[in-house]
């Protein structure tokens, strides 16, 4: 067995994977979301995406200073241990292994699943579902279920197989996702612009009849935003894996960006090229698909989204299989040398990986049962007073998402203390800014998401707790 991972990635694989492990699912639906946030105000929900993006880029500046000074073995946890400290750092490391890269993955393989059957089902619709479509057979029948399991093993096969290959996938899915997104961009807008009814001026000037409107649902567009922008965090995993890192790294950081919040920003405004804004609150952006390429090129878009979905699962799978072995490298966790073993033919840490999908799995079974079955929903906890809620019901797609930003904090203010070589603007302008973007997410999700945070809480502490006592078994330094 080696003990190090091979530099096998350039700068271009490594933006690919920014923008493909950003632009998953989100950006095809969190289009509607915010035009309901914002009661079909385009110049608000513009303002919202830009935000939203603007939050994801100085915190993107913040880490790629960091990334000039601190290489190792996974990007996040590195910064975490050289600013605030080792124990601070794995712990950082323990939630991103135990809980937030599988999260993220299994609803991403649940996703991929989804709309594989949207599609086929949209192209055949007599095929044999055991729930018919119509009756949510696409979204938690036995066969959604199925797929999303192979999926997640697919993902896993390609990382485990060939890096490389993994790497390769990454980069063709981007490119596939930005093909139905750069034309709803360029077409939308255009004919948008040219249409009889003045389509995009109309929707345009819905901003009149809604200006009264006040922050709060800016504030709401902009929390909706926050999760279409999230995952570019993840490409800091293969610190070790790409060449270069120290000078590459923060340059695909803020390249990945740029490409994300111009496409996203033209996206939106595209889409709303294709229909009117009510349409679109109503259906979704598949609606202006359908007008403007036609039905068939129409329902071509849920396959795009299924591929979109495999590029993000891809992403967040390559980080999940490196977690625990971002741990055992600095000899902390559970049974380090086993964690820490790499393959000397597929030079992926093996042993890493699968306890990575075994997470995913775990994960994947409670979003399932608890988000999409409702399998104790009918349990009330408070019933009859303002904290009423669904024991340990809790949306594991978002909360994580909020969960790493409060993490982002005291790596932040440790930065600004410690980095006396930095000039102004990179020791305090930027993390400060950063910070500012952090708490507004902190903020967005406990007003969001209610008792909801309470429960998430519960099972976190749990978590960490159990992290806690590998650590110390580890005998890590502090």
């Amino acid at each position: 067995m080696e003990n190090k991972l091979e530099r096998k990635y350039g700068l271009f694989t490594a933006i690919c994977m920014v923008v493909g492990t950003v632009i998953g699912s989100g950006v095809f639906f969190k289009a509607q979301t915010v035009l309901q946030k914002t009661r079909g105000n385009m110049p608000l929900g513009i303002l919202a995406w830009v935000i939203g993006g603007a939050i994801m880029l100085v915190c993107i500046l913040a880490f790629s200073a960091m990334a000039q000074k601190y290489e190792k073995v996974n990007g996040i946890v590195d910064y975490a241990e050289a600013t605030v400290g080792g124990r601070y750092g794995y712990y950082v490391g323990w939630f991103m292994s135990t809980i937030y890269c599988p999260t993220l993955t299994a609803a991403l393989a649940w996703l991929s699943a989804r709309y594989t059957l949207v599609f086929i089902t949209s192209c055949w619709p007599g095929f044999p579902l055991l729930i018919p479509a119509a009756e949510g057979g696409c979204i938690i029948g036995p066969e959604c279920m199925a797929l999303m399991l192979f999926y997640l093993c697919c993902a896993y096969a390609v990382n485990a197989l060939s890096p490389k290959l993994a790497g390769k996938f990454q980069t063709s899915t981007t490119i596939i996702k930005l093909i139905p997104l750069g034309l709803m961009a360029v077409v939308g807008i255009i004919a948008g612009l040219l249409s009889p009814s003045h389509m995009l001026a109309s929707n345009f000037a819905t901003a009149a009849a809604t200006a009264g409107l006040g922050t709060a649902p800016l504030l709401a567009a902009v929390c909706a935003t926050s999760f279409a922008y999230e995952g570019w965090i993840l490409t800091t995993s293969i610190n070790a894996e790409l060449r270069d890192a120290k000078r590459n790294l923060p340059k695909a950081l803020i390249i990945g960006a740029a490409v994300v919040i111009i496409t996203y920003v033209a996206y939106y405004i595209g889409v709303a090229g294709g229909a009117s804004v009510e349409v679109l609150m109503n259906d979704g952006a598949t609606t202006a698909f359908t007008n403007i390429f036609g039905g068939v090129l129409g329902n071509i878009l849920n396959l795009f989204i299924a591929i979109s979905c495999m590029g993000t699962m891809n992403g967040l799978m390559l980080a999940c299989c490196r977690g625990m072995y971002a741990l055992a490298a600095r000899k902390e966790g559970p049974k380090p040398a086993l964690f820490g073993q790499v393959d000397r033919h597929s030079n992926l840490p093996t042993n890493s990986a699968i306890i990575g999908l075994l997470f995913c799995a775990v994960w994947g079974l409670y979003f399932y049962l608890s988000n999409l079955a409702g399998t104790w929903n009918s349990l009330v906890a408070f019933e009859g007073t303002a904290f009423e809620s669904v024991p340990f019901v809790f949306d594991p797609t978002e909360l994580p998402i909020i969960t790493i930003y409060a993490m982002y904090l005291p790596i932040f203010v440790q930065w600004m203390r410690k980095s006396k070589d930095e000039n102004v603007l990179r020791r305090y302008v930027i993390p400060a800014l950063a910070m500012l973007g952090s708490l507004f997410m902190v903020y967005a999700c406990i007003v969001g998401h209610g008792m909801a945070n309470f429960w998430y809480l519960i099972v976190f502490a749990v978590v960490m707790l159990i992290g806690s006592l590998f650590y110390k078994k580890s005998g890590a330094r502090n």
